[in-house]
């Protein structure tokens, strides 16, 4: 009975799905893959394709339209593009390129689409936003008043950075300027800042180290990384940093403070120029298009500050630059400059002589500087750039001979206890407190009596002593940022023995 029964069932199912069915004409605009290559396809059809709308190709893959011409629209392509043909069918989706955001994307590593790279399972998002999003408005913004502590004494010392600045690091290729970064992000162990760390068209070593240092040093459960590295299609190379922008904003406009390292723009600066020449723009000085400064400042423009009444959340940019030769004055390097609030240069000739980080202080500058670092620091560091700039240039005469007088001598002792502490080794920020006291040793003069090569001998000694003995300075400068007559007098005792046991 039942096996005479199954077909009758089927047709009758069939013929109610027929019957349901909605008959008539059905128009679909699709395109054709007239030419692909170099990770860019030439599609016709789709008259009513949009600028930078997501485009599906049959087999799967996916890109976005970057130039609309009258018969060809210009594909970057997001996907390898080894799986498309000429003769494909391409259909427009109506959408923008959308990338996941959310608290699942922490201690990930992704690709600019947001698909895992680190072997874990997919991101559990119920949030897509688009990659390329406006900037805050002015009236939407607030000062930038509060400190991103870097750990690194020549930055927070002489060019503070603030939440919500842009500061560029700048120089020339394997001098330190990734670990500069790193350092940042590892200093941020401690403190409600979360990272972003973006790596465009990077050697896989390179995203390999930085991956390593972030995991094992600072605090992954609070980073992202995205990377788009070499070998990666040349689109999801130019997507990453307006992608890892998005995912940072998820937490700035929470009312989050987050932090977004981009490196580096240099290359993705080529990477546009490539695929603006394979899609037939118009090229403009060093063969790259005419947008290429506005597609970096509408990316930057989205650190920021924001007011009290947008949550008060803040996002800052730390992008990096390469330079050729030490050459600021470049096309790429010269329109980063005058985007960003001030910049980090990395210096050659300091990173050979073994002066790390190599920055060269009469060139890097912070146009936000002393408003956003802590009171304590700022008023035990007010003075130290210029003694350290009159040091530099005292010790180049000094050269040619002459015996110099007891009062030049003691400023190029004293200078060479300031280069001495603003050495530090890779991967090991210092605490606020640690550097606080490192400017007032060396401010107040208990450093003169320490040979340079035993100053680091001081630093790595320092933290323990302080815990010990200045208990109430260190939890003061810590939780209010600020040092009071008592207990600045304390730290100035313990900072004045511990010198003595260092000393000749």
């Amino acid at each position: 009975m039942t096996e005479q029964k199954a077909p009758a069932s089927w047709l009758d199912n069939a013929r109610s799905r027929i019957a349901a069915a909605e008959l008539g004409p059905q128009a679909e605009q699709i395109g054709r893959v007239e030419e692909v290559a170099d990770g860019v396809a030439l599609i016709s059809g789709l008259p009513q394709a949009r600028l930078d709308e997501l485009l599906r190709f049959d087999k799967g893959a996916f890109g976005f339209a970057q130039t609309l011409d009258r018969d060809l629209i210009g594909c970057v392509l997001l996907d390898e593009a080894a799986t498309i043909e000429a003769g494909d069918i391409v259909r427009g989706t109506g959408e923008v390129v959308r990338v996941p955001v959310g608290p699942g994307l922490l201690g990930r590593v992704v690709d600019p689409l947001g698909r895992p790279l680190d072997g874990k399972p997919a991101i559990e998002t119920a949030e897509f936003h688009p990659a390329d999003r406006p900037a805050p408005a002015i009236i939407d913004r607030e000062l930038v008043t509060a400190p991103v502590q870097t750990g690194l004494l020549s930055i927070d010392t002489l060019f503070a950075l603030g939440r919500g600045q842009r500061e560029l690091i700048v120089g020339d290729r394997a001098i330190g300027k990734t670990t500069v970064a790193i350092d940042t992000i590892i200093a941020q162990k401690a403190s409600d800042i979360i990272c972003v760390y973006v790596a465009v068209g990077q050697k896989t070593s390179s995203v390999r180290r930085a991956i390593d240092a972030i995991q094992t040093l600072a605090a992954p459960e609070r980073c992202v990384t995205v990377v788009a590295g070499a070998a990666n299609p040349p689109g999801l190379q130019w997507l990453a940093p307006f992608a890892g922008f998005t995912m940072a904003e998820y937490f700035r406009d929470r009312g989050q403070h987050a932090l977004i390292v981009i490196d580096d723009l240099t290359k993705h600066a080529a990477t546009h120029r490539e695929i603006a020449l394979l899609t037939r723009q118009s090229p403009g000085r060093e063969a790259y298009p005419g947008d290429i400064f506005h597609v970096h400042a509408r990316m930057l423009e989205r650190a920021a500050k924001l007011s009290d009444a947008q949550g008060g959340g803040s996002l800052t940019a730390l992008p990096i630059a390469e330079t050729d030769a030490g050459n600021l004055s470049a096309y790429i390097p010269t329109n980063l400059i005058s985007i960003t609030d001030g910049q980090i240069v990395v210096d050659a000739k300091l990173f050979q002589e073994g002066q790390k980080p190599a920055v060269d202080v009469s060139l890097s500058v912070s146009r936000v500087g002393g408003k956003t670092q802590a009171p304590a620091l700022r008023d035990e560091a007010k003075s130290l750039r210029l003694d350290y700039a009159q040091f530099l240039e005292m010790e180049m005469f000094t050269r040619f001979g002459g015996v110099p007088d007891k009062r030049v001598r003691d400023q190029l002792t004293r200078g060479e206890r300031i280069r001495a502490i603003l050495r530090q080794p890779p991967h090991a920020p210092l605490r606020l407190v640690d550097e606080v006291a490192l400017v007032a040793a060396v401010q107040e003069g208990f450093l003169d009596t320490v040979a340079p090569d035993r100053v680091p001998e001081f630093r790595a000694a320092l933290p323990a002593e302080l815990d010990k003995a200045a208990r109430d300075a260190v939890e003061q400068i810590e939780k209010e940022g600020t040092l009071d007559a008592e207990n600045r007098e304390r730290l100035l005792d313990v900072l004045k023995q511990l010198a003595e046991r260092f000393g000749s």
